[in-house]
């Protein structure tokens, strides 16, 4: 799974450090205060997500209908998007692709994601009513995908000559470049469908240190579960409520939840990794997690 930050079972610091971080860039940087965090979620139902036949699914978006896409490993090792859709799991592979990953949806089914061509290179695309289409930001060498709003407009991540990431925002034909101000690295990984258009994603400081942030009505604001050592916000409802993982002081990865200001914790029970991906807008959430032998699994958890 190469989006987010190819997260292993013994460290989750965020999403693909070297291929995703994004945002717009406009003034004022505010830090999210460090808020009360609740134990854990009460009444969470966990369902598990496996691609039949695979050796690992990462769930990573769901839309309000319920269709989940994401990507699974076949047993020669070699990634490939799915939409799981009213019990069904369709596979798809972009033209000429050596790897293929599906990474946003949207109410009306439209899908975005990248792949990798034979040559090497990576490209964002979008898949629209069965009409393929490449996406590349202008001038880049390396373009990701990662979500899409209800609009059509389209979040991820771009590299540039020089091999530094920035996020993007693609809307109405337009490209609009979105650095954190002040990092080093930006990726824009959800679009928000609430009324502010908020986006979230993250970025990495001139130490090297993780955080998440929310870009709304032209505001930055950083997002750090508190005492973790990285955080990373992946996903946010029309509510405003948000996902992603972080690291906790003792290097395990957790999934979070950010809704009304307060954290909280989010584990599939067994699991010594739990990434949250996204959450729709009746609540659910949908992400993966890596089992005690290591194998990775998409998960629902229903509200």
């Amino acid at each position: 799974m190469k989006l987010f930050h190819a997260i292993q079972p013994s460290n989750v610091r965020s999403a693909n450090r070297t291929k995703c971080k994004t945002l717009m860039l406009l003034t004022a940087t505010t830090v999210l205060a460090t808020l009360p965090i609740s134990v854990g979620l009460s009444a969470q139902q966990f369902t598990t997500i496996d691609v039949p036949g695979a050796t690992a699914t990462f769930a990573i978006r769901a839309n309000p209908r319920g269709d989940i896409v994401g990507d699974y490993q076949d047993s020669s090792g070699v990634s490939h998007g799915f939409l799981l859709s009213k019990g069904t799991f369709t596979s798809f592979d972009a033209p000429g692709a050596t790897h293929t990953e599906e990474l946003g949806i949207n109410p009306s089914g439209d899908i975005v994601g990248f792949y990798i061509d034979s040559s090497g290179n990576d490209h964002g695309f979008l898949l629209s009513k069965g009409k393929f289409s490449t996406i590349d930001f202008p001038g880049a060498v390396s373009t990701l995908a990662f979500g899409i709003s209800p609009q059509g407009d389209i979040a991820g991540v771009y590299f540039d000559s020089s091999g530094n990431g920035h996020g993007f925002l693609l809307s109405k034909g337009k490209f609009t470049k979105i650095d954190f101000p002040g990092a080093i690295f930006t990726a824009a990984d959800g679009i928000g469908v609430n009324p502010q258009g908020g986006i979230v994603g993250d970025y990495v400081d001139t130490s090297g240190n993780d955080h998440g942030f929310l870009l709304s009505k032209g505001k930055f604001i950083t997002i750090d579960f508190p005492g973790a050592l990285a955080t990373n916000a992946f996903g946010i409802n029309p509510q405003g409520e948000i996902v992603g993982p972080y690291t906790d002081s003792s290097g395990n990865g957790h999934g979070f939840l950010l809704s009304n200001g307060t954290f909280a914790t989010i584990d599939v029970p067994g699991a010594i990794v739990t990434v949250a991906a996204s959450i729709t807008p009746q609540g659910d959430i949908v992400g993966f997690y890596f089992d005690s032998s290591g194998n990775a699994h998409g998960f629902l958890r229903s509200k």
